[in-house]
C-alpha cells in the first residue's frame, strides 16, 4: 500500500496573506482618509472685509474675485451683508452658499440694519385715519363689513383714532387681525385726548370715557372711596362687569399722579 502525503502549507500561507492584505488595505484607507481630513482647510468665523489673498485662495475664490474685493476695500468702503459680498466680488451662488455661513459682521452692522428696516417699515405704513375701505381690505382678515365698521368707528371721534389700540372697540375685530392692520397702518396725527385723574375725577368725568356707563362710573368712585386711592389703573378690572378687554382703550383717558 502506497501512502502519498500532500503538504497544505503553501495554501494556508496564501490564504493568510490575503486576509492580512485585506486588513492592511483597510487600515491604509482609514489612515488616508484621516490624512485628507487634516489637509482640508478648516474655516472659522471671519469678517469678509479682511480676506487676504491666501485666505481667498483657501476659500476657493478666483484671483479676479479677490482683486475686486481688495479694490473695493481700498476705496474705504465696507461690505455689510452677504449680498454685498456677492455684488462686489461676483462669486457664484454655490461658492457663496459654502462660505457665507462663516461670515461674521460686527454687532453694529446687524443693529443698524434692523434700525434701517424698522425705519423703512414705518415710513411705508399708511395713515389709519386716512385709510379707505379698499386699502383696509388689502389686510388679511379684513373684508368689506369690517372695513366699513372700522371707518364708522373712526368717524365717531373728531380727529379719528388716537391710538391703534382703539381698534379693539370695533366689533368683530380679533387681536390677530388688529396686529395685521398695525403692520400696514400707523397713526400719523393721533386725536388729542383729555385725560382725567383716576383718583380725583367725578362720576360725570368717567361717563365721558368710552365703554364706561353711569353704573360703572358709580362703582369706580365707590371703590375709590373705600380704597382711598387707586395705585394702578389695572385695579379697575376687579370691579364687577368691568370690560376687561377694553382696558387698553379706557386707559388712554386716565392717569394717576
Amino acid at each position: 500500500m502506497l501512502l502519498i502525503f500532500v503538504s497544505k502549507t503553501n495554501s494556508v500561507s496564501h490564504q493568510l496573506d490575503k486576509k492580512t492584505l485585506a486588513v492592511l488595505e483597510k487600515e491604509y484607507d482609514s489612515l488616508h482618509q484621516n490624512a485628507l481630513k487634516e489637509k482640508t482647510p478648516k474655516h472659522f468665523s471671519f469678517n469678509p472685509n479682511f480676506i487676504s489673498s491666501y485666505k481667498g485662495y483657501e476659500l476657493g475664490m478666483s484671483l479676479k474675485e479677490i482683486e475686486l474685493l481688495h479694490n473695493f476695500r481700498s476705496s474705504k468702503k465696507w461690505i455689510n451683508s452677504t449680498k454685498d459680498f456677492q455684488r462686489v466680488t461676483g462669486v457664484s451662488d454655490s461658492l457663496l452658499s459654502a462660505i457665507s455661513p462663516y461670515f461674521k459682521f460686527p454687532k453694529w452692522v446687524s443693529q443698524s440694519q434692523k434700525q434701517i428696516k424698522s425705519k423703512l417699515q414705518k415710513q411705508s405704513k399708511l395713515d389709519l385715519n386716512l385709510a379707505t375701505s379698499e386699502q383696509l381690505q388689502k389686510v388679511y382678515g379684513v373684508g368689506p363689513k369690517l372695513s366699513e365698521r372700522i371707518i364708522r368707528y373712526r368717524e365717531k371721534f373728531k380727529g379719528g383714532f388716537a391710538d391703534i389700540v382703539e381698534l379693539k372697540g370695533v366689533y368683530g375685530l380679533s387681536q390677530e387681525v388688529i396686529e395685521n392692520i398695525s403692520k400696514t397702518f400707523k397713526i400719523d396725527r393721533p386725536r388729542p385726548i383729555q385725560r382725567v385723574n383716576l383718583n380725583t375725577a367725578s362720576q360725570e368725568d368717567f361717563v365721558k370715557i368710552p365703554f364706561i356707563d353711569y353704573e360703572l362710573a358709580y362703582n369706580i368712585v365707590e371703590m375709590r372711596t373705600l380704597k382711598e386711592v387707586y395705585s394702578s389703573i389695572k385695579e379697575l378690572t376687579k370691579l364687577k362687569d368691568f370690560p376687561v378687554e377694553k382696558l387698553d382703550i379706557i386707559s388712554l383717558y386716565l392717569y394717576i399722579n
